[in-house]
Protein backbone atom coordinates (compact mmCIF):
# COMPACT_ATOMS: atom_id res chain seq x y z
CA UNK A 1 0.00 0.00 0.00
CA UNK A 2 1.36 3.43 -0.98
CA UNK A 3 1.29 5.90 1.92
CA UNK A 4 3.21 8.66 0.13
CA UNK A 5 1.87 12.09 1.04
CA UNK A 6 0.54 14.12 -1.89
CA UNK A 7 2.84 16.92 -2.99
CA UNK A 8 1.92 20.58 -2.64
CA UNK A 9 1.67 20.77 -6.42
CA UNK A 10 -0.81 17.89 -6.57
CA UNK A 11 -2.89 19.32 -3.73
CA UNK A 12 -3.06 22.78 -5.24
CA UNK A 13 -3.98 21.31 -8.62
CA UNK A 14 -6.86 19.61 -6.82
CA UNK A 15 -7.78 22.88 -5.10
CA UNK A 16 -8.05 24.52 -8.51
CA UNK A 17 -10.59 21.79 -9.30
CA UNK A 18 -12.61 22.90 -6.25
CA UNK A 19 -11.42 20.06 -4.01
CA UNK A 20 -12.12 21.24 -0.44
CA UNK A 21 -10.39 18.23 1.10
CA UNK A 22 -7.15 19.10 -0.70
CA UNK A 23 -7.49 22.69 0.49
CA UNK A 24 -7.89 21.50 4.08
CA UNK A 25 -4.76 19.35 3.75
CA UNK A 26 -2.75 22.34 2.52
CA UNK A 27 -4.13 24.48 5.34
CA UNK A 28 -3.23 21.86 7.94
CA UNK A 29 0.23 21.50 6.41
CA UNK A 30 1.12 25.19 6.37
CA UNK A 31 -1.06 27.33 8.63
CA UNK A 32 1.48 27.12 11.46
CA UNK A 33 4.33 28.11 9.13
CA UNK A 34 2.47 31.30 8.18
CA UNK A 35 1.51 31.99 11.79
CA UNK A 36 5.07 31.63 13.11
CA UNK A 37 6.42 33.82 10.31
CA UNK A 38 4.01 36.62 11.15
CA UNK A 39 4.31 36.18 14.92
CA UNK A 40 8.11 36.46 14.80
CA UNK A 41 7.59 40.11 13.83
CA UNK A 42 4.21 41.16 15.21
CA UNK A 43 4.02 39.26 18.52
CA UNK A 44 0.23 39.47 18.44
CA UNK A 45 -1.76 36.23 18.31
CA UNK A 46 -5.04 37.71 17.07
CA UNK A 47 -3.41 39.71 14.27
CA UNK A 48 -1.30 36.75 13.17
CA UNK A 49 -4.25 34.36 13.07
CA UNK A 50 -6.08 36.98 11.03
CA UNK A 51 -3.18 36.99 8.58
CA UNK A 52 -3.32 33.19 8.34
CA UNK A 53 -7.05 33.23 7.63
CA UNK A 54 -6.81 36.09 5.13
CA UNK A 55 -4.12 34.32 3.13
CA UNK A 56 -5.93 30.99 2.92
CA UNK A 57 -9.32 32.55 2.24
CA UNK A 58 -7.72 34.52 -0.58
CA UNK A 59 -6.18 31.34 -1.99
CA UNK A 60 -9.54 29.56 -1.98
CA UNK A 61 -11.45 32.49 -3.46
CA UNK A 62 -8.88 33.04 -6.22
CA UNK A 63 -7.93 29.39 -6.74
CA UNK A 64 -8.89 29.51 -10.40
CA UNK A 65 -6.69 32.53 -11.09
CA UNK A 66 -3.60 31.82 -9.02
CA UNK A 67 -0.56 30.21 -10.59
CA UNK A 68 1.49 29.09 -7.59
CA UNK A 69 4.76 27.38 -8.46
CA UNK A 70 6.15 26.80 -4.95
CA UNK A 71 3.39 26.84 -2.35
CA UNK A 72 5.58 27.46 0.70
CA UNK A 73 7.40 30.36 -0.97
CA UNK A 74 4.08 31.88 -1.98
CA UNK A 75 2.83 31.70 1.61
CA UNK A 76 6.02 33.26 2.96
CA UNK A 77 5.75 36.18 0.53
CA UNK A 78 2.06 36.62 1.30
CA UNK A 79 2.76 36.62 5.05
CA UNK A 80 5.52 39.19 4.65
CA UNK A 81 3.26 41.46 2.59
CA UNK A 82 0.55 41.35 5.26
CA UNK A 83 3.07 41.96 8.03
CA UNK A 84 4.12 45.15 6.23
CA UNK A 85 0.48 46.21 5.99
CA UNK A 86 -0.13 45.46 9.66
CA UNK A 87 2.86 47.57 10.67
CA UNK A 88 1.78 50.49 8.51
CA UNK A 89 -1.83 50.30 9.67
CA UNK A 90 -0.94 50.53 13.35
CA UNK A 91 0.62 53.75 14.58
CA UNK A 92 1.50 52.02 17.85
CA UNK A 93 3.19 49.17 16.04
CA UNK A 94 4.10 46.24 18.31
CA UNK A 95 7.19 45.76 16.17
CA UNK A 96 9.86 47.93 17.75
CA UNK A 97 12.83 47.86 15.40
CA UNK A 98 14.33 51.17 16.48
CA UNK A 99 14.94 52.47 19.99
CA UNK A 100 13.11 55.54 21.26
CA UNK A 101 10.80 55.65 18.26
CA UNK A 102 8.45 57.85 20.29
CA UNK A 103 10.90 60.70 19.67
CA UNK A 104 10.63 60.41 15.90
CA UNK A 105 8.45 62.98 14.17
CA UNK A 106 7.91 60.91 11.04
CA UNK A 107 6.52 57.44 11.74
CA UNK A 108 7.38 56.39 8.19
CA UNK A 109 10.96 56.16 9.45
CA UNK A 110 9.84 53.49 11.90
CA UNK A 111 8.01 51.59 9.18
CA UNK A 112 10.94 51.79 6.79
CA UNK A 113 13.27 50.51 9.48
CA UNK A 114 10.84 47.71 10.26
CA UNK A 115 10.68 46.61 6.63
CA UNK A 116 14.45 46.88 6.25
CA UNK A 117 14.91 44.76 9.37
CA UNK A 118 12.60 42.05 8.06
CA UNK A 119 14.43 42.02 4.73
CA UNK A 120 17.83 42.01 6.46
CA UNK A 121 16.76 39.07 8.61
CA UNK A 122 15.83 37.09 5.52
CA UNK A 123 19.01 38.22 3.80
CA UNK A 124 21.08 36.92 6.70
CA UNK A 125 19.30 33.57 6.58
CA UNK A 126 19.74 33.25 2.82
CA UNK A 127 23.41 34.17 2.96
CA UNK A 128 24.07 31.80 5.86
CA UNK A 129 22.52 28.93 3.93
CA UNK A 130 24.52 29.73 0.80
CA UNK A 131 27.78 30.09 2.71
CA UNK A 132 27.21 26.65 4.20
CA UNK A 133 27.28 25.26 0.66
CA UNK A 134 30.82 26.54 0.12
CA UNK A 135 33.87 24.45 1.03
CA UNK A 136 34.82 25.12 4.66
CA UNK A 137 38.11 26.86 3.83
CA UNK A 138 36.46 28.99 1.12
CA UNK A 139 33.75 30.11 3.57
CA UNK A 140 36.33 30.89 6.25
CA UNK A 141 38.41 33.04 3.90
CA UNK A 142 35.36 34.89 2.58
CA UNK A 143 34.19 35.78 6.09
CA UNK A 144 37.67 36.86 7.17
CA UNK A 145 37.79 39.16 4.16
CA UNK A 146 34.27 40.56 3.96
CA UNK A 147 33.17 40.50 7.61
CA UNK A 148 36.40 40.67 9.64
CA UNK A 149 37.90 43.00 7.00
CA UNK A 150 41.32 41.36 6.98
CA UNK A 151 43.53 42.01 3.98
CA UNK A 152 44.46 39.16 1.67
CA UNK A 153 48.00 39.24 3.05
CA UNK A 154 46.72 39.05 6.65
CA UNK A 155 44.48 36.11 5.79
CA UNK A 156 47.33 34.33 4.03
CA UNK A 157 49.58 34.79 7.06
CA UNK A 158 46.89 33.67 9.52
CA UNK A 159 46.05 30.51 7.57
CA UNK A 160 49.61 29.79 6.39
CA UNK A 161 48.66 29.79 2.73
CA UNK A 162 49.69 31.89 -0.26
CA UNK A 163 48.11 35.24 -1.05
CA UNK A 164 47.14 33.84 -4.45
CA UNK A 165 45.19 31.04 -2.76
CA UNK A 166 43.30 33.62 -0.72
CA UNK A 167 42.44 35.59 -3.86
CA UNK A 168 41.26 32.46 -5.64
CA UNK A 169 39.01 31.40 -2.76
CA UNK A 170 37.43 34.86 -2.45
CA UNK A 171 36.83 34.93 -6.20
CA UNK A 172 35.22 31.49 -6.00
CA UNK A 173 32.91 32.59 -3.17
CA UNK A 174 31.87 35.79 -4.95
CA UNK A 175 31.14 33.96 -8.21
CA UNK A 176 28.99 31.46 -6.32
CA UNK A 177 27.05 34.02 -4.27
CA UNK A 178 26.55 36.84 -6.74
CA UNK A 179 23.87 35.20 -8.97
CA UNK A 180 21.69 34.71 -5.89
CA UNK A 181 21.66 38.45 -5.13
CA UNK A 182 21.34 40.06 -8.55
CA UNK A 183 19.37 43.01 -7.15
CA UNK A 184 22.36 44.12 -5.05
CA UNK A 185 25.38 45.88 -6.59
CA UNK A 186 27.93 43.46 -5.15
CA UNK A 187 28.21 40.62 -2.71
CA UNK A 188 30.53 42.83 -0.66
CA UNK A 189 27.66 45.23 0.02
CA UNK A 190 25.49 42.33 1.14
CA UNK A 191 28.04 41.26 3.72
CA UNK A 192 28.44 44.84 4.94
CA UNK A 193 24.66 45.27 5.21
CA UNK A 194 24.40 42.12 7.30
CA UNK A 195 27.26 43.25 9.52
CA UNK A 196 25.66 46.67 10.09
CA UNK A 197 22.33 45.13 11.07
CA UNK A 198 24.07 42.69 13.37
CA UNK A 199 25.85 45.55 15.16
CA UNK A 200 22.54 47.37 15.56
CA UNK A 201 21.04 44.25 17.09
CA UNK A 202 18.35 44.01 14.41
Amino acid sequence: MNHTKPSDEDLFAAVKRNDKKAFTLLYDRYWEVVYKKAFSYLRDTETCMGIVNDIFVNIWEKRGLLNIITFKNYLTSAARYRVYNAIKANNSSPVKFVKDYEDLDDLSIVYNNAESSIEADELRNNLDQLLDELPARCKEIFLLSRVSHLSNAEIAERLSISKRSVENQISLAVKFLKPHFKHYPTVILIAKLILVHAKLGL
